[in-house]
């Protein structure tokens, strides 16, 4: 009841900003229990130097579409909760093409540290995932201060029309260029926008210099060419 307190009177104030992220989200009174995230032979441990970070965000209605039903996606996508983009991770990059991961033993992300960021990252598991494999490499820091971190550089994000937006023709530029204005110091070279394959908006990943300001993304990071036709679902409304 209080976090549908807090969205109502912040969509007063700021009603693109909430439209955007979470329409509607209660945090549960207990969270899931996690499973351990742990290094694999596809997804070794890499301990090496951090040169930069991203911040990736999802577009839940997209998530939603392609993964409502899977057991972990009921909070996000069932539940009675509604959300526009989610903060899907803080990254370290490498100085070079290569990214440090699951850097040290990650112990379990405590149950309240979880319930706090719920309604930013709707996903326990996720939670657990991202402080594995990402957290873990950031040397100084403990879940509640690397999630923290995240969600206050996730929390400063605006966004444009996105209702207006998905009735447009729209390419990956100009969707970037939409992002870019309605975020002082944000240029569109400075993110990366991904899509499923079937050209549906699916992330956008914003570049970082070590001081978590906003740079230029390296060629070798990828996502769509500006120029790629882009797609936006927009759920049920």
């Amino acid at each position: 009841m209080i976090s549908r307190l807090i969205l109502a009177a912040t969509a007063m104030v700021l009603p693109s900003v909430v439209q955007a992220q979470a329409y509607q989200c209660s945090a549960p009174a207990s969270v899931e229990r996690v499973r351990p995230d742990l290094p694999s032979a596809s997804q070794p441990k890499r301990d090496i130097p951090i040169g930069s970070y991203t911040l990736a965000i999802t577009w839940a209605p997209q998530y939603c579409r392609d993964n409502g039903g899977r057991a972990g996606s009921t909070f996000q996508c069932g539940a009675g909760n509604r959300f526009g983009f989610t903060l899907h991770g803080l990254w370290p990059d490498g100085v070079g093409k290569d990214w440090p991961q699951y850097c040290r033993d990650a112990g379990f992300v405590p149950p309240p540290v979880i319930r706090a960021h719920l309604c930013t990252t709707p996903s326990a598991q996720l939670l657990q995932h991202e402080w594995a494999k990402h957290g873990t490499c950031m040397p100084g820091y403990r879940p509640a201060k690397y999630f923290n971190q995240s969600a206050g550089l996730y929390g400063k994000l605006r966004y444009p029309d996105m209702d207006a937006l998905s009735r447009t023709s729209m390419t990956a530029g100009r969707f970037a260029a939409a992002m870019a204005r309605a975020n002082p110091g944000l240029k569109p070279d400075m993110m990366r926008v991904t899509a499923t394959k079937q050209g549906w908006l699916d992330e956008v990943w914003i570049c970082l210099d070590r001081r978590f300001r906003y740079r230029r993304c390296p060629v070798h990071q990828g996502g769509l060419a500006p120029t790629a036709p882009l797609q936006i679902w927009r759920g049920g409304r």
